[in-house]
């Protein structure tokens, strides 16, 4: 039995049954990743908790007293949460050697529930792309092909995943930051609603939108990752269908110069979903593209007020495309960000109101597939415009403050999107699990 390639739900349930190890599943996992190839993928280890979490994982099971389905399945973290006693460096040489003394928040809580953790692992520099690469530390390789992006900024997260590494990661999203590379690696994410998951102990981008998610292997490993990251029962996933589900197509910006697997991925998906009797809808709405173009006033200047004095003691540490992305911040004027945050408010009412009938809106999750890792480092401009197509659609889940969920849609590195309410993560993930056995 190839335990790797099984989802985290599956692993469990193993281990429940006596059939899996967890300390054997951990040593498993770090051998993988010790390979060469793991150190484009993981930035730190932590094999001393790991096997020490194993190990009273493995002594509840035997003992009858698991915390929780996912008690012993081993986890991969994002760089950016806090570790205790371990470097958290957020995919940045501005932060290196910063080392803290308390797990974040989230971490806490999934220990708590007995999950493992492996170790951290490389993202986007201050997680503020969606592209995947970084030449200050390291670009992990795209699952399918290593001269493509991995997606990002949770990059390591998804491909430890897809290549074995890992059951599951953790991640964090702020413009599509867990959906992208997901979708890309042909995984789970789920972005969750802002301010449902403590952010304590994760370092911020933009902490108005940051959000923490996982990614993995299934709709159920979501879930079940969901309730151990907030000590929370998980959703009910049994008898879910699509026989009632209305669902609407989003026309019109999602669909702007995309191309065209993408498209064909996310159309077979959505012919798929009606089918298995889903009611299809299609339309744009008015509210959705000038809500998307205050984007330029929200994101970056909270983040280059955030980052500001670090960055500007340093900024020959970083990667320049991504610290021309942080500067354009500066000149957007106070009272701009102030009205646009009001103007937002009033797009996001609009949204909602026009979409209540609904129990998602579909998107593509990305529009493109993933570019040439070589290319993207050696051409600027290249960079910029891949960049911000590649996060368009996710961009939408962000700045409309929804929950959202992407699937793999069949073909290669493409993903369909499936944007709820904020708040509505159970019935996301209800609606989820009908929509992956549509999919197959």
């Amino acid at each position: 039995m190839d335990w790797h390639r099984l989802t985290a739900a599956e692993q469990g349930r193993a281990i429940a049954a006596g059939k899996l190890d967890p300390v054997e599943q951990v040593d498993a996992y770090l051998e993988a990743a010790g390979r060469p190839e793991g150190a484009r993928i993981y930035a730190r280890l932590t094999p001393d908790r790991a096997r020490a979490e194993a190990l009273a994982a493995r002594a509840r099971a035997r003992q009858g007293v698991r915390r929780g389905p996912l008690d012993g399945v081993a986890l991969s973290w994002k760089d950016l949460f806090d570790s205790a006693g371990v470097a958290t460096e957020a995919g940045s040489r501005l932060l290196a050697g910063r080392i803290p003394q308390t797990d974040a928040a989230v971490l806490a809580t999934a220990t708590l529930q007995g999950t493992v953790c492996l170790g951290k692992t490389h993202m986007t520099e201050l997680a503020f792309s969606g592209l995947g690469v970084n030449p200050m530390t390291a670009t992990p390789p795209n699952a399918h092909d290593p001269r493509l992006a991995p997606g990002g900024s949770s990059s390591g997260a998804a491909v430890s995943v897809a290549l074995g590494m890992a059951a599951a990661a953790v991640g964090s999203d702020t413009g599509g930051s867990v959906r992208l590379p997901a979708a890309w690696n042909d995984l789970v994410g789920l972005k969750t609603t802002h301010g449902r998951l403590s952010l304590q102990g994760a370092v911020p981008l933009c902490a108005r939108f940051d959000t923490i998610g996982p990614i993995a292997r299934s709709v159920e490993d979501c879930a079940l990752l969901l309730a151990a990251l907030d000590g929370a029962p998980a959703p009910d996933l049994r008898g879910a269908d699509l026989k009632s589900a209305r669902l609407l197509v989003l026309e019109g910006l999602p669909f702007d110069a995309a191309r065209e697997a993408p498209v064909a991925g996310f159309e077979a998906a959505v012919d798929r979903l009606a089918r298995a009797g889903a009611r299809i809808d299609r339309r744009a709405l008015p509210m959705v593209a000038p809500a998307m173009d205050l984007s330029p006033i929200l994101f970056a200047p909270e983040a280059y007020g955030l980052w500001k004095d670090v960055i500007e003691a340093a900024p020959d540490k970083m990667y320049p495309p991504i610290l021309e992305r942080f500067r354009g911040g500066a000149g957007v004027a106070a009272c701009d960000y102030v009205a646009g945050w009001a103007a937002l408010d009033r797009h996001r009412a609009a949204y909602l109101a026009a979409t209540a009938g609904y129990d998602a809106v579909l998107v593509p999750t990305a529009p493109i597939l993933p570019p040439d890792a070589e290319r993207l480092l050696q051409d600027p401009a290249y960079f910029a415009a891949e960049n911000l197509l590649a996060l368009r659609n996710t961009r939408i889940g962000n700045i409309l403050g929804l929950c959202v969920l992407t699937l793999p849609t069949g073909v290669p590195c493409t993903g369909i999107s499936l944007m709820a309410a904020p708040g509505a993560e159970h019935r996301l993930l209800r609606l989820g699990i009908a929509a992956e056995a549509a999919l197959g």
